[in-house]
């Protein structure tokens, strides 16, 4: 089978067996791999259910056809799992070599199940698995850890690791790679530390099978060089995402003191024109000639790999203004393999919190020597850190009602970067996103900007679903990253034609976002498992963006209508061939060829 291997990799850490699972050439042509791949696998693996950290629980490491494939970008693994932040489905991806040596492994995916009684770690070659003792690795910081792992099997390896926030259950702990690479918020590196698997290694030199090898690296030559020719490439290498600060400014969007505004006075203390005086290098993920890795010497002289989203999060919302600091912050979340989207956010809510006395413990704004100690708790779950590390939405939850209204957060995990008081479209990217409030499935705000920035039209609702179809289905299943078409504006057509040549089987862009409708449908049937029914609410942005105007700024007095804001969420039901309530039509679902979930769907909801 041309594009996949048609083999899973099954480990089983309780009994330390290994088998290969191999999967119909449909599961393939529906679910294309990665993030598809990963939800199907979990789907069918997990018990319904299950608490997030059973052994029951499976962790999937998914690949997509066109991943260690000499592409733009295709460097991007997929990690998934049920989430302990949110209790839904989660995932996220993160460039890595692991990527790469996964594929030529000869495997479109890891699954892991079950817990080791001791810390070990995976090293898988060629298909040969070692179950390694990690002893003397458990309470290492990823960097460390790695740097160990590299000693021992040299640099030419895919490394995957969690850091202490994984290890101690930190709710919204991640998968780290190459010291700066993180994937999973919604705590999948937690789950790998349930297992007490403080690593996987993987090391592959099959030569992935492709249909049409020629035709491809025609293609991807072609697409590389549009990218380097592209108008906006030269400003981009200079300052990647870091240029979003100032744009964010511009546009009332920046987070600022938990979501209060969307402009900060000091924002060009973190802003990508002073991030590029700063710059020492730029690193990226394999096969990618758009790195957007921007390094600076942090507070303490040693590298931090910055882009916006932790920037923004560790610098505007929590009032931190100093952006050598922030890059400290930064690097030692990775460190500590702890999601900064996360971090900041629960950082701003406390701070809030502790303002209105509503908490014992003080935190001020911007306290960088508290903050400093609260990352490395966090991750320790030591004292007040335990706290932090729950995560916005139980933190709000043991507070009380109050603290509900500044919980800045969807279906339990907490918003990225981007204010949405004034944004309704954004407003609804976040609350529809499949893993809870997350911009990478569609980022609609630069396309509100350009358009119809407060309109609660049909047209936004339209480009929404399309963006989440090419975003958060396509892109995240394939598995490639979305930069080269959202930034320097790579035309998609050469994506369904890259595929086409790898599978030798025809794509277009149509029957992709099929697929990414089959996703996501899935992706919300498994949330409606796992939580036992459906609350359209759960699609809801924070009340914060409903009740409290912006003070500040261009858009001043502004704020969500919350009856407009519905009548949004009716339309994107209707497109997605949902019901009122949120949940997957009988007829959708048989549409889709997911006929096996409305067996499930039936015994827990009325289907209509």
């Amino acid at each position: 089978m041309n594009g996949w291997w048609g083999r899973v990799l099954y480990i089983n850490l309780t009994s330390r067996q290994v088998k290969e699972i191999t999967l119909d050439s449909s599961i393939y042509l529906e679910y294309l791999g990665g993030r598809g791949l990963a939800v199907k696998l979990l789907w069918d693996l997990n018990p319904v259910g299950v608490d997030p950290y059973s052994p029951y629980n499976h962790l999937v490491i998914a690949n997509g056809p066109l991943s260690s494939l000499p592409a733009p970008s295709s460097g991007k693994v997929q990690v998934a799992t049920k989430s302990p932040l949110t209790g839904g489905y989660g995932d996220g991806n993160l460039g890595s070599m692991a990527s790469f040596h996964l594929k030529r492994s000869g495997y479109d995916a890891v699954v892991v199940t079950g817990a080791s009684k001791k810390p070990i770690y995976l090293y898988i070659e060629d298909g040969r698995v070692e179950f390694r003792d990690a002893e003397d690795l458990w309470g290492l910081d990823t960097f460390t850890a790695e740097d160990k792992l590299v000693r021992e099997h040299g640099r030419s390896v895919g490394i995957l690791l969690i850091g202490p926030a994984g290890e101690n259950l930190a709710r919204y702990a991640t998968i780290v790679s190459q010291k700066g690479r993180s994937g999973g918020r919604p705590g999948v590196g937690a789950v790998m530390g349930s297992k007490k698997l403080k690593a996987i290694v993987i090391k592959g030199s099959r030569e992935p099978p492709i249909a049409n090898r020629e035709e491809f690296q025609r293609i991807a030559s072609e697409a590389y060089n549009k990218i380097l020719k592209s108008d906006g490439y030269d400003f981009w290498i200079r300052q990647g995402t870091m240029m979003t600060i100032v744009w964010s400014q511009q546009n009332s969007v920046l987070p600022t003191k938990n979501f209060r505004e969307g402009v900060w006075e000091e924002y060009e203390s973190i802003s990508g024109d002073l991030m590029e005086k700063l710059k020492v290098d730029r690193r990226g993920c394999p096969f990618c000639n758009m790195q957007c890795g921007n390094v600076i010497l942090d507070d303490s002289g040693e590298e931090s790999e910055l882009d916006y989203e932790n920037v923004a999060m560790l610098g505007s919302n929590i009032l931190l203004s100093d952006l050598r600091r922030v890059a400290e912050i930064n690097k030692l979340a990775d460190k500590m393999g702890i999601d900064t989207i996360s971090l900041g956010n629960s950082l701003a809510f406390y701070m809030e919190a502790s303002e209105r006395k509503l908490v014992e413990e003080r935190l001020e704004w911007g306290d960088y020597r508290e903050i400093k100690r609260l990352v490395v708790d966090a991750s320790y779950r030591k004292g007040l850190g335990a706290f932090i590390a729950e995560g916005v939405w139980r933190m709000a939850k043991s507070i009380g009602r109050e603290a509900l209204d500044f919980a800045i957060h969807v279906k339990g995990l907490e918003v990225s970067a981007y204010d949405c008081h004034a944004a309704p479209g954004m407003a609804l990217a976040y609350g529809t996103s499949p893993i809870g409030a997350h911009h990478k499935d569609a980022w609609i705000i630069s396309y509100e900007v350009k358009t119809d920035r407060l309109g609660y039209t049909r047209e936004k609702v339209e480009r929404l679903v399309f963006l989440q179809d090419v975003r958060g289905g396509m892109f995240e299943s394939l598995t490639t990253c979305r930069l080269p078409w959202v930034e320097v504006g790579l035309d998609l057509d050469y994506y369904p034609k890259l595929l086409t040549a790898a599978t030798g089987v025809s794509w277009s862009l149509d029957s992709l976002r099929t697929v990414a409708s089959r996703v996501y449908s899935l992706i919300r049937a498994f949330w409606i498992r796992e939580y036992g029914g459906w609350d359209r609410e759960m699609d809801y942005p924070p009340p914060r963006w409903f009740k409290h105007p912006l003070t500040k700024g261009p858009y001043t007095g502004h704020k969500l209508d919350f009856d407009k804001y519905s009548k949004m969420l009716d339309m994107y039901y209707e497109m997605r061939g949902w019901d009122e309530r949120g949940i997957p039509r009988r007829d959708a679902l048989r549409k889709l060829n997911l006929d096996y979930v409305i067996t499930t769907l039936e015994k827990i909801v009325e289907l209509k």
